[in-house]
């Protein structure tokens, strides 16, 4: 090949792994590290924050709704027995995701209820008997991530929230099992190129759907598909000149997929309905299994899989809690600490279970430390002041509002530029269908 097509070859890989390198990477973080209130956990073992998400837990778009409970499972020692606690109607949701960050089952609220729950999670490919064959999960690749959601009003609601993660538990099937865990990418390769060392490693321990195979063969004379020994430990100085070229392009591609487009109305939020769509081959409990939610076109599935692992990596899909962000005002100008803005709701928005703004900066997307520590504002905000019409109008900027109204709907922004994001949880139709619109934001 030439030096131009391996570039431009280089830059589609970049696209086609980067969620299967980010999502394990963060795999690997849990297991080794923890994150933030979520202490380290083995696999197949929950671990349990104890707070809401807060400023230092660095995970891109953390929502400040819920607490989390997140498991990462090995299923290469067999199947485990997943036990869910009654929530007495709280609102809940545990998330299956993939090597690859496909969106795979849901259990709770709007899937399956509320009541105490067993299922039974099982590796791609198993053919054991289980206990109810009506309560089985197929991983589709052996490495997953389970990610529990359970609403939290506040400080005070943390009690109950605890007393669920305790029963909110992961048992063997048959004990005795040995979990291969992640394979090691060879530590001699030059970080540089650690990308497609951890890609070519994690792609062959956890192949893709199969009609994604076919596409990987293309990647051949990128050394994705070599074994043993890797070919980046000692790789010649053009050759790895190349493959940088292409690893930049492929990730300019990728900040380009998370901005808005160039004809995007002024101010105008964007949604993220069908951002988490690209999953069509491994459609379990609790998922819809219908084209409106399946992108048909494989390729164009690939970049709104990175585009997803880049800007909220392992959410949800749309009919579960939906998205919304924005990076400008109503007139088009980036939004930024350096001035005031408010963002008024005629009407409240529309959510079966709740609803939330909540702020990030740029460009990492992380909680931003405030002095009211808060994080996101909501229907389930305390002591919010509404307008004799029924109206709720939120304050976002930097400094601390003067007026006990404003303070009291001030939602504290970053000193620099920042995106908001609006979450409906349980969104209702209007939202679904795209016939409801968030109110712009309008600089003061």
């Amino acid at each position: 090949m030439t030096q131009p097509e391996l570039e431009a070859l280089a830059a589609d890989a970049y696209v086609y792994g980067y969620p299967l390198v980010a999502g394990l990477t963060m795999v690997e973080r849990f297991t080794k590290g923890g994150m933030g209130t979520l202490p380290a956990a083995t696999f197949n073992r929950f671990s349990h924050a104890t707070r809401l998400a807060a400023p230092g837990d660095d995970f891109v778009s953390v929502n400040n709704d819920t607490v989390y409970s997140i498991a990462q499972l090995d299923l290469s020692e067999g199947p485990q027995v997943l036990h869910v606690p009654d929530t007495a109607g709280a609102y809940y949701v545990l998330q299956f995701v993939g090597a690859w960050t496909d969106n795979f089952a849901y259990l709770g609220s709007r899937a399956t209820g509320t009541g105490a729950q067993t299922w039974l999670v099982v590796p791609p490919g198993w053919h054991g008997t289980p206990p109810d064959p009506e309560k089985v999960i197929e991983a589709p690749t052996t490495v997953a991530t389970v990610v529990g959601r359970f609403a939290c009003a506040g400080p005070d609601d943390l009690p109950r929230v605890k007393v669920l993660q305790n029963a909110l538990t992961l048992t063997p099937l048959e004990p005795g099992g040995l979990a291969a865990g992640l394979p090691e990418p060879d530590q001699d390769v030059p970080e540089r190129l650690a990308f497609f060392e951890r890609m070519r490693i994690w792609m062959r321990a956890f192949p893709p759907s199969g009609p994604d195979v076919e596409y990987e063969r293309r990647l051949a004379p990128l050394g994705l598909l070599d074994e043993g020994v890797s070919p980046y430990r000692a790789a010649a100085s053009d050759w790895t000149h190349t493959l940088l070229k292409g690893l930049a392009a492929g990730r300019e591609r990728v900040e380009a997929a998370t901005r808005p487009p160039e004809d995007h109305p002024l101010g105008e939020w964007r949604s993220a309905l069908h951002l988490f769509d690209y999953n069509i081959d491994h459609l379990g409990p609790g998922t819809i299994d219908d084209p409106e939610w399946r992108i048909p076109d494989r390729r164009a599935g690939y970049l709104s899989r990175a585009a997803a692992a880049r800007a909220g990596l392992w959410g949800n899909h749309a009919y579960e809690a939906s998205y919304a962000m924005t990076y400008d005002d109503s007139d088009g100008r980036p939004l930024s600490g350096a001035n005031r803005y408010t963002l008024r709701f005629d009407q409240p928005p529309p959510a079966e279970a709740f609803w939330s703004v909540t702020m990030y900066s740029l460009p990492d997307y992380y909680l931003v430390d405030n002095p009211i520590e808060r994080y996101s504002i909501g229907d389930r905000t305390p002591g919010l002041v509404h307008g004799a019409d029924g109206s709720l109008t939120l304050t976002l900027q930097h400094e601390e509002p003067e007026d006990p109204t404003e303070l009291a709907n001030w939602l504290p922004t970053p000193a620099g530029e920042f995106r908001p994001i609006i979450r409906f949880y349980r969104p209702k139709q209007s939202v679904l269908d795209g016939t409801y619109q968030v109110p712009l934001i309008h600089r003061r």
